[in-house]
């Protein structure tokens, strides 16, 4: 059950928190602490309800109960995970079942905490969560346009950015590829147009963090 209508949700993208708990009680009582702190939320009683909106688009972060009927939130995880979902998790568990929020967090969740949990460590858990959330999502945002721009340098303008980044200097480019300092030159100023990079340092730092991602 959502706390709105489940034919609206189709259409928006989370920036908020989504809960899914099966007890209505909780359910609604977290919702109740999340908005009166000015979050938004989506609550739902179920990992399948979830599941017939979730869009791989979606940001935010979610609170899942591990024990639920049917598929767990343990199960909801490893489902999110199966589909490359970097949405953050928080568990939210009985004493008895830490072991395996403890297994959770090993396979990515944020954290978890135990009922009855304490409201303002809740609340710092999601602004952290959501925090994270934003800064990775914009990452991934730079990552795919460094990406991009890398794609559209032609072979000679990346033999020489390649050369840039293990340090070598303009005669040494030219040395190794067999052309003329100037126009070792004018590659170099291309690719420093080509990339958007505002300094030599800027243009390493973006190249060296997507080629890092790709070879992850």
């Amino acid at each position: 059950m959502l706390r709105s209508n489940l034919n609206t949700i189709n259409d928006r993208i989370f920036n908020k928190a989504a809960i899914q708990i099966d007890d209505e009680a909780l359910r609604d009582s977290l919702v109740w602490l999340l908005e009166s702190q000015g979050f938004k939320v989506e609550a739902f009683a179920s990992a399948e309800a979830f599941l017939r909106v979730w869009r791989p688009e979606f940001n935010g972060c979610l609170l899942l109960d591990v024990r639920m009927p049917c598929m767990s939130g343990l199960e909801l995880h490893e489902r999110l995970r199966a589909h490359y979902c970097t949405l953050p998790v928080i568990f939210i568990t009985g004493h008895g079942d830490v072991p395996m929020a403890v297994a959770a967090l090993k396979k990515g969740a944020i954290d978890f905490i135990e009922k009855p949990f304490n409201d303002a460590e809740l609340l710092r858990l999601v602004s952290q969560c959501l925090v994270s959330e934003r800064e990775s999502r914009a990452r991934r945002r730079q990552d795919a346009e460094v990406s991009r721009r890398l794609d559209q340098l032609t072979q000679r303008e990346r033999e020489v950015l390649d050369l840039i980044i293990v340090g070598k200097l303009n005669k040494q480019i030219a040395d190794v590829l067999g052309i003329s300092i100037k126009t070792v030159e004018v590659h170099r100023a291309r690719v420093m147009e080509k990339m958007a990079a505002q300094s030599l340092a800027e243009l390493v730092q973006n190249v060296m963090a997507i080629e890092g991602s790709r070879q992850a």
